[in-house]
């Protein structure tokens, strides 16, 4: 069965290229070009496996889609094409609940290795958990439900932070090199992923887990090598 593709796009001559080259690619899409097509695309009965969100739309941005797929509780991976790389627009994204980003203009090639990386890690999510329920600190990580409470609080995260979350914790005490953290992460290899997401994923983690997101106690940074998750004093 072939993977199903929302894609939100106002820009006619990009989406006639998106829809021909993915499909090419296996790949149904379902085009909406504006917010309210979204939604109501959205509210369907199709279970998309991958959103690709634009951000300036007519009628809004690709933001606000995501925030509202989010507080359904939905995990589907959502990939946005943002028109600069500037990183205030990259954490937007991110904090929303985006799990990655492709800056226009943009290789067809990097594209589907991106998508490619979103649906693998997608689906070792639910089906390669070692356990139901990670403990550390004042954290529970509830694995068959996709949540995290702090303190008995539900933690609201992004996909992307849950996943680098639930990594570190069960490497515990191991010291994992970005070069790891982008290669389980990301894609395979690494090597298409901006390194400054990853210290935009780890900095927002650090601000909703830690007490003190300056002077951390669990994410820890170990300089020269990478990062180390501690139970902490």
């Amino acid at each position: 069965m072939r993977s199903t593709i929302l894609l939100l796009e106002d820009d006619l001559s990009l989406i006639d290229g998106l829809v021909y080259m993915l499909e090419r690619e296996g790949y149904q899409v379902q085009v909406a070009r504006t917010i309210k097509e979204a939604r109501e695309a959205l509210k369907g009965e199709i279970p998309y496996a991958l959103l690709i969100l634009d951000i300036t739309l007519p009628d809004g941005t690709g933001f606000m889609v995501c925030e509202e797929v989010r507080r359904s509780g939905s995990q589907v991976p959502i990939l946005f094409l943002t028109a600069s790389d500037e990183e205030l627009q990259i954490i937007r994204g991110l904090d929303s609940g985006g799990d990655d980003y492709l800056t226009k203009p943009f290789r067809f090639g990097e594209l589907c290795s991106r998508i490619r990386a979103l649906l693998r890690r997608s689906s070792y999510t639910t089906t390669n958990q070692e356990a139901s329920v990670l403990r550390s600190g004042p954290l529970e990580i509830h694995l068959t439900e996709n949540r995290v409470l702090k303190k008995q609080q539900p933690l609201l995260l992004t996909a992307m932070e849950y996943r680098l979350l639930c990594l570190l914790v069960q490497n515990r005490g191991k010291i994992l090199t970005r070069e790891i953290l982008l290669n389980r992460l990301w894609d395979q290899s690494g090597s298409f992923v901006d390194d400054n997401t990853l210290s935009v994923h780890i900095r927002r983690l650090r601000e909703k887990i830690e007490e003190q997101p300056s002077h951390p106690q669990y994410l820890v940074t170990v300089r020269g090598f990478g990062y180390q998750w501690k139970e902490g004093e």
